[in-house]
């Protein structure tokens, strides 16, 4: 029995480093380089950056351990754990994806229908195992929790959405009209992928009481 439990948590862990791959991958080679502003973390950092002037380091890391708090206080321990791993393994893939001296990019509606897909399902492979990216989906699972009957993937989206609104005035129009498209459409997958491991979860458990 605990064979089974640790070969569960070696792969729960392994599917959330898998999903920061992706991430980061999409975020280094795509996001970066194009432009694309979304309602994460990073851009609430720049917004708070032009009003209060301090290093965005500072502020990309401090909102960062300000939502692991938040995490470790409302998702409890075992989230708050594979949240770490989640966010130091994004920081550690971002970082060797972006030194890396190769490109990835071929044209935009391509580089953003790719980035949509990767980003959606690295968000997926975290979510599905009760992880946060250590974003603002940390407050959208806070909400979950509360309330299950709501929607995980439109949560996020609303949460990403105002970001991007406080952002209108500190980056240009085209980056926040080409961030809320972003934001709708990787949402959009998510809520796709979301959808489809319910079901296969379901189906799982289905087949279980039948035997």
């Amino acid at each position: 029995m605990r064979q089974i439990q640790s070969h569960v948590r070696v792969r729960g862990m392994a599917k959330i480093i898998f999903g920061n791959i992706l991430l980061a991958l999409a975020y280094a080679k795509w996001m970066v380089p194009r432009g694309i502003i979304n309602g994460g973390v990073t851009s609430l950092s720049l917004v708070l950056q032009k009003i209060t002037q301090l290093p965005l380091p500072w502020l990309s890391n401090g909102l960062t351990l300000l939502l692991l708090v938040i995490c470790g206080l409302f998702l409890g321990k075992a989230s708050l754990m594979k949240s770490i791993v989640s966010s130091l393994s994004y920081m550690f893939f971002f970082t060797l994806f972006y030194e890396l001296p190769f490109t990835l990019m071929t044209t935009f509606p391509i580089d953003f229908l790719l980035a949509c897909l990767l980003i959606s399902f690295g968000y997926y492979c975290c979510l599905s195992e009760g992880s946060s990216t250590v974003g603002v989906d940390v407050i959208a699972l806070v909400l979950y929790q509360k309330n299950p009957q709501r929607n995980l993937a439109k949560m996020i989206r609303h949460l990403n959405l105002s970001v991007l609104v406080l952002g209108l005035l500190t980056y240009g129009v085209f980056a926040v009209l080409t961030g809320f498209l972003f934001s709708v459409s990787y949402a959009w997958f998510l809520e796709k992928w979301l959808a489809w491991d319910a079901k296969r979860q379901q189906k799982g458990l289905d087949i279980a009481q039948n035997h």
